[in-house]
C-alpha cells in the first residue's frame, strides 16, 4: 500500500510530554467496527469479561541513550539491540562522525564501533567486563525518550518512572511498550477480581520503532528485528484461554507482533525464544489477538499501519480523527484505545 495513506496532520498541542497521573486517569477511545466511544483506562475492567487474559511485555528500558566523544567531535548513540553482553547495535547521530574503528569516549565509558550498517546503524563493542554492562549504562547512560518529546523538553529524574511499566523485570528494551504505561496496582487488582487473568511474555523493543518509514510502498519498508520470548508456561495458559472461550487482550502492538509471530495459521501459540522483525499492514490475518489495547502511534508508521490492519483502515481513520478533535493525547505520554477487530460482533 502507498505510505502516504496513513498520513494524517496531527497538533502540536496534542503530543503528550507528561504522562497522566494517576496512570489510570487517562482517557481510552473505544473502537469498534460500528464506531468509536470515549472512556477511561480505569474503566478497562467494564470492557472485559471474566475469563479473558491480559498479555503484557514485561521488558525494562534501559538508560540506552549515550552522548560522548571521538575527538572534538560530539555523537549520541541511541542503542537498539544486544548482540551480546558488551556489543549492542545502535543509531548514531551524526552517524558520519562514527567510522569504522572509531573509539568513542562517553564520559569514562569506551565502545569502538565495529561494524557499519544502514540508516546511521553503527555496532559498537563497550570496554567493560561481562556482567557489568548494566551499571555501565545506569551510571552513563539516560533514559531514551522518543524524539518527538526528547526535542521538547529535556530528559529528568521522573522519567525514569514515568517510562516504565509497572511489572517491568527483564533489562533490555530502550523504548517502552507504552501501552502497559496505564497500568497501577489497584486497576490490576479490579481486573483479577473480575476473573481476568495475566499472562507475561518478553520483547525487548528497539529504537527502530521510532524511525520513519521512508519507502514509498509498504512493500519496500525493512523492519529492524527484535528480540522476543514466549515461555511453554504462557503458551499453554494462552491457548487454554481461548478454548475455553475467553479473549486474549494485548496490552501494547509489542506484546501482539511477538503473539502473532509465535501462533499458527490454526492460531495455536507456541513457545518462541528468537528475533521478530514481522510487518504487519491491511490485509494480515490476525491468529493470535483478539482485542488490543495501545496508544496513538505517529502518521506513516509501521504501528499505525498496523492498529489500521486490525480494526481496518477506514475505522481508524475515522477514531484517529475524533481522537484528534476531542483533545485525545497522543504517543507515548499519551492516551489509550482499546481496539476490536474489524467485523468482530461484541
Amino acid at each position: 500500500m502507498n505510505v502516504d495513506l496513513f498520513d494524517f496532520d496531527l497538533p502540536r498541542e496534542n503530543i503528550a510530554l507528561r504522562p497522566a497521573n494517576p496512570r489510570d486517569s487517562a482517557r481510552m477511545l473505544v473502537v469498534e467496527p460500528e464506531g468509536c466511544s470515549d472512556a477511561h483506562v480505569s474503566g478497562l475492567c467494564d470492557q472485559l469479561r471474566s475469563g479473558d487474559i491480559l498479555v503484557f511485555n514485561n521488558t525494562r528500558v534501559i538508560p540506552g541513550r549515550l552522548t560522548g566523544k571521538r575527538g572534538d567531535a560530539t555523537i549520541q548513540v541511541t542503542l537498539h539491540k544486544r548482540e551480546s553482553e558488551t556489543v549492542w547495535r545502535a543509531f548514531a547521530k551524526p552517524a558520519k562522525k562514527a567510522r569504522l574503528g572509531d573509539v568513542l569516549d562517553f564520559s569514562g565509558l569506551s565502545a569502538q564501533v565495529i561494524a557499519i550498517g544502514e540508516d546511521g546503524e553503527r555496532t559498537l563493542e563497550f570496554a567493560v567486563a561481562s556482567g557489568e554492562m548494566g551499571a555501565a549504562l545506569e551510571g552513563h547512560g539516560v533514559m531514551p525518550l522518543p524524539p518527538y518529546i526528547a526535542s521538547q523538553r529535556a530528559v529528568d529524574e521522573q522519567d525514569k518512572l514515568d517510562y516504565q511499566t509497572m511489572y517491568a523485570e527483564q533489562d533490555g528494551a530502550v523504548a517502552a511498550p507504552t501501552a502497559g504505561l496505564h497500568f497501577t496496582p489497584a486497576m490490576m487488582e479490579g481486573l483479577k477480581a473480575k476473573g481476568v487473568q495475566f499472562a507475561t511474555v518478553t520483547l525487548h523493543v528497539g529504537a527502530g520503532t521510532f524511525l520513519p518509514v521512508k519507502a514509498d510502498d509498504t512493500n519496500d519498508h525493512k523492519m529492524h528485528s527484535e528480540w522476543g520470548e514466549i515461555s511453554p508456561q504462557t503458551a499453554t495458559q494462552l491457548n487454554q484461554v481461548r478454548a475455553a472461550g475467553g479473549r486474549i487482550v494485548s496490552v501494547g502492538t509489542t506484546s501482539l507482533r511477538l503473539l502473532e509471530s509465535a501462533a499458527d495459521e490454526q492460531g495455536i501459540i507456541h513457545p518462541f525464544s528468537d528475533d521478530t522483525a514481522i510487518f504487519i499492514t491491511p490485509g494480515y490475518k490476525f491468529k493470535a489477538v483478539d482485542v488490543l489495547m495501545t496508544n496513538f502511534h505517529l502518521p506513516k508508521s509501521t504501528l499505525f499501519m498496523l492498529v489500521s490492519a486490525f480494526s481496518g483502515f477506514e475505522t481508524m481513520q475515522k477514531a484517529y480523527a475524533h481522537a484528534i478533535a476531542a483533545g485525545y493525547r497522543f504517543y507515548s505520554y499519551g492516551d489509550s484505545s482499546l481496539l476490536y477487530p474489524s467485523g468482530e460482533v461484541q
